[in-house]
């Protein structure tokens, strides 16, 4: 017999999933608690003891793919700055952004909306953290651009691949072998690599 808190985890989990499925389909500004309420087949007070707005199940959502992520940057953060420990972070980090995929995608297409809500700035936080830890102090340009390429390639690959037959596993290792391919390149083995206290840091 499950337990109350079991119950609720379930629950909350059911909306989160219906919202995103709706957000993604319709878009956030036309979506709203009533129709998920609808979806999920329970009242609007049902809803509300768990979420009182859309917002905060956004931000819920993205609260469960950023403890991955933080956990990443903690771990690069004290690795050396190699270019191996910067191939395994961009590994990780698509390993992670497989696990949140669909969140992912309701960001991709919904951007006006997430640029206003809260987690817009701890979202672009966290890519500049990422950013700082795979570039060097002293990149040049071309070097920086080839790492905040790399980011953003995994990301719009998500959306691009869609499009593209394949199996869905083969196209995201595509993409993470294009990733780093780009990390690399800024990384020339000649290059002595930083000590690990050197990364760019953001707040949380």
């Amino acid at each position: 017999m499950s337990t109350p808190q079991a119950r609720r985890g379930n629950t909350r989990q059911r909306i989160q999933d219906v919202a995103l499925e709706l957000f993604s389909a319709q878009g956030y500004d036309k979506t709203s608690l009533r129709e998920i309420a609808e979806k999920l087949e329970v009242t609007k007070a049902a809803l509300y003891y768990h979420f009182k707005t859309k917002e905060d199940i956004v931000i819920s959502l993205f609260q469960d793919l950023a403890g991955p992520i933080d956990d990443l940057i903690a771990w690069a953060q004290t690795q050396p700055r190699t270019l191996e420990t910067k191939k395994e972070l961009i590994r990780r980090y698509s390993e992670s952004l497989r696990a949140g995929e669909p969140l992912f995608r309701f960001m991709q297409e919904n951007q006006p909306a997430v640029r206003d809500l809260s987690i817009g700035e701890s979202f672009k936080a966290r890519m500049l953290t990422l950013f700082g830890l795979l570039k060097e102090p002293d990149a040049e340009l071309t070097d920086q651009v080839r790492c905040i390429t790399a980011l953003f390639s995994m990301h719009a690959g998500m959306f691009a691949m869609q499009n593209l037959e394949g199996d869905p596993e083969e196209k995201r290792k595509a993409i993470l072998e294009v990733a780093t391919e780009l990390v690399t390149a800024a990384n020339p083995p000649n290059r002595r690599p930083a000590r690990p206290d050197s990364a760019q840091t953001a707040s949380p």
